[in-house]
């Protein structure tokens, strides 16, 4: 049995960026002797094991074949047979298809040493088009990598069109894609993530909504990715160049989490308010449909969003915030010592925040 660390904790650690999780492959083994050493099984399509000191990921060698469209159409051999070369042979990039023994030694058969050093984005074998995940795994790394220089290949673009053409990407899960969205979102430069979809023609599959406004979504992530990470920040800034209509159409497609959903349209919403909310009620108005007053975090998120959206928001935002925390410090105490209950005390806690927010404004 020989175990090796693969995959992305050796492509970083050879770009020198650190490693966040370590995977390896076992490779001459059987789940059963694993199972005696303490290794705790968690896959169910194939055989995957938990360290049982570290919990790192321990997946014996594994081939391939296709049998049906789609991710999951994949039958798979984990006998002991399966060497280390073939295992590596059915990973989706050249950088990523780089294993290291235990003394150190890196192999690499299928040159992903000499990618990382061109900085180029490669298919391991042609059954890259086995695989509609693996255009949106490319399409992450992009924007993962594309601030140290890194393409992608023209052969690799060229087999992610044939995908498109063939029809395999329609098999692509809304789970999956929503992962790989999601996790793009976080990376420096999300405009390589959609760019990337664009030049094999995928994007019109993956997200339609965005086909008219490709290029105003490229120029304001551009924007957004240079002053925040925040994926849901980013994700409901982008919505905003699409209708209610399309949000909500995403947002079912893709089975988008709904926290997400709700701030994307939170802001569709309100947006527009919160530029032009100057008068008293106008300004009590957008704070209770933000709910700020009982949910102070969606207040920072929304306004979070505003900034993005908008730098020249700041100072209506900075202006908002001290005349929420105004309406915040009213009491409620006063009111029930007068004995007012349900409507009519709802109705003196507004008025007495709408004098604070005014005092503020006229004074």
């Amino acid at each position: 049995m020989a175990i090796y660390l693969v995959g992305g904790a050796v492509r970083d650690q050879l770009l020198g960026l650190s490693v966040k999780e370590k995977d390896w492959v076992v490779v001459g083994a059987t789940s059963e002797e694993l199972l005696r050493q303490g290794y705790q099984q968690v896959g169910k399509d194939f055989p995957v094991f938990l360290h049982p000191k570290t919990k790192e990921e321990y997946a014996l060698a594994r081939l391939e074949r296709k049998t049906a469209p789609g991710y999951a159409g994949f039958a798979f051999d984990s006998s002991p047979t399966v060497t280390l070369e073939e295992d590596l042979l059915r990973r989706d990039l050249t950088v990523n298809a780089i294993a290291q023994d235990s003394q150190g030694t890196i192999i690499d058969p299928y040159h992903g040493v000499d990618d990382l050093k061109k900085k180029i984005l490669r298919h391991v074998s042609a059954a890259f088009i086995e695989d509609p995940v693996r255009i949106l795994r490319l399409a992450r790394f992009a924007a993962r990598f594309a601030t140290l220089g890194f393409t992608v290949a023209p052969k690799t673009n060229q087999l992610m069109q044939h995908m498109v053409q063939n029809g395999e990407i329609n098999a692509l899960v809304p789970e999956r894609v929503w992962q790989e969205f999601h996790k793009a979102l976080a990376e420096p430069t999300p405009t390589d993530f959609f760019t990337v979809l664009k030049n094999c023609n995928a994007l019109s599959v993956v997200f339609p909504e965005f086909v008219k406004s490709y290029d105003q979504l490229i120029a304001h992530l551009n924007i957004y990715q240079k002053t925040n990470h925040d994926p849901l920040l980013r994700f409901s800034a982008i919505m905003q160049l699409l209708t209610i209509d399309q949000i909500n159409s995403l947002g079912k497609r893709l089975a988008v989490p709904k926290d997400y959903l709700q701030y994307a349209l939170l802001v569709k919403n309100n947006f527009n308010l919160l530029q032009t909310a100057h008068s008293t009620e106008a300004i009590l108005k957008l704070f209770e449909q933000i709910d700020a007053f009982r949910r102070p975090e969606r207040w920072q998120i929304f306004t979070d969003i505003g900034l993005l959206l908008s730098s020249s928001a700041a100072k209506q935002i900075a202006l908002l915030n001290h005349l929420l925390a105004a309406a915040r410090n009213i009491s409620i105490a006063p009111f029930l010592e007068q004995g007012l209950q349900n409507k009519a005390l709802g109705e003196a806690i507004r008025n007495a925040r709408l004098a604070a927010v005014n005092e503020i404004l006229t004074g």
